[in-house]
């Protein structure tokens, strides 16, 4: 690949992994968020590889992004090297004094505001040179492919290549309503009753329409709500019930301080589902960066839902 006489020059190293990077993702607004730096400046640093060796690296289009055999040949060779360097340089940094480095994790949304919101003011003081890029999002997607380090998710949709960490007890799922809805529509008395109610319907990250489960004893209920409105974000659902659209369902812990304070009433109390807690998950064929560690360290540390 190199040709004779021609020296590795540091540039050459950084270039080396943004090529990488683009390389992975086949994507250079992934590969860019992956590294920190823009698409703008990804691509120039491609270019000048290019021109500096005399090979062209990726065939382009505005459509498509592929390797040429050159490029195949690069990544092969230097792949798992740059891995290793990677994972030496991490190593290195569990002997600063302050631990520093960039962590990128795709979250939930209710994991957001239940777990991280109550441990990040801790986190960024204790370790002031650690950056955190949260990317908060409902959606099912390939985390690691999209150049995050790790997840949050619900236990039971984590992929089951991936190593898991529980951050959270099992959580209670509940069905609620504002006072002036159930005084105008009537309360529920069984989950078949929501079929005649105006319900907040839930999209998940996979496009699909959640029959909304509930439990009593050795009972399971699922229902496909009717209603006019449906969310892929519960803290929407949580709006639209808090003003009377509907009834809604969601994570106790996110409703809990509505219900505390009277803004919302359970309905169906003897009806509820319990589904897996929150957990982080990463690649296990990935040296897990010690920001991610500290994170969760931090988290399970804190119990912000008890654990």
């Amino acid at each position: 690949m190199v040709a004779s006489g021609m020296q590795l020059s540091r540039r050459d190293l950084a270039d080396f992994a943004y090529f990488i990077a683009i390389a992975k993702h086949l994507s250079f607004r992934r590969a860019a968020l992956e590294m920190g730096v823009t698409t703008s400046a990804l691509s120039h640093a491609i270019t000048a590889l290019e021109m500096r060796r005399g090979v062209r690296l990726l065939n382009r289009t505005t459509r498509s992004m592929t390797l040429t055999a050159a490029g195949e040949e690069l990544r092969a060779m230097i792949e798992e090297p740059l891995d290793v360097i990677s994972q030496a340089a991490e190593n290195l940094n569990r002997f600063r004094d302050a631990p520093a480095g960039r962590v990128r994790i795709n979250v939930l949304e209710d994991a957001a505001t239940l777990l991280l919101g109550a441990v990040m003011p801790i986190f960024v003081e204790r370790y002031p040179d650690v950056e955190v890029d949260i990317s908060v999002n409902n959606r099912l997607i390939d985390v690691i492919g999209s150049g995050f380090d790790a997840g949050i998710r619900y236990g039971g949709t984590v992929p089951e290549d991936m190593i898991a960490q529980r951050l959270s007890p099992d959580i209670r799922w509940v069905a609620a309503a504002s006072p002036a809805y159930l005084k105008s529509f009537g309360v529920p008395s069984n989950p078949h009753d929501l079929q005649r109610h105006r319900c907040i319907r839930i999209r998940l990250g996979n496009e699909k329409l959640y029959q909304w489960e509930f439990e009593r004893g050795e009972q399971t209920v699922s229902i496909a709500t009717p209603g006019p409105l449906t969310v892929d974000e519960s803290h929407a659902a949580l709006g639209f019930g808090l003003t009377g659209v509907g009834i809604i369902y969601g994570a106790e812990p996110v409703l809990r301080p509505h219900l505390n304070s009277g803004a919302l009433q359970l309905v169906l109390e003897d009806w509820a589902s319990m589904g897996g807690g929150f957990h982080a998950y990463y690649s296990s064929r990935r040296q897990v960066p010690t920001g991610l560690r500290l994170l969760i360290d931090l988290i399970r540390e804190l119990r912000p839902l008890g654990l």
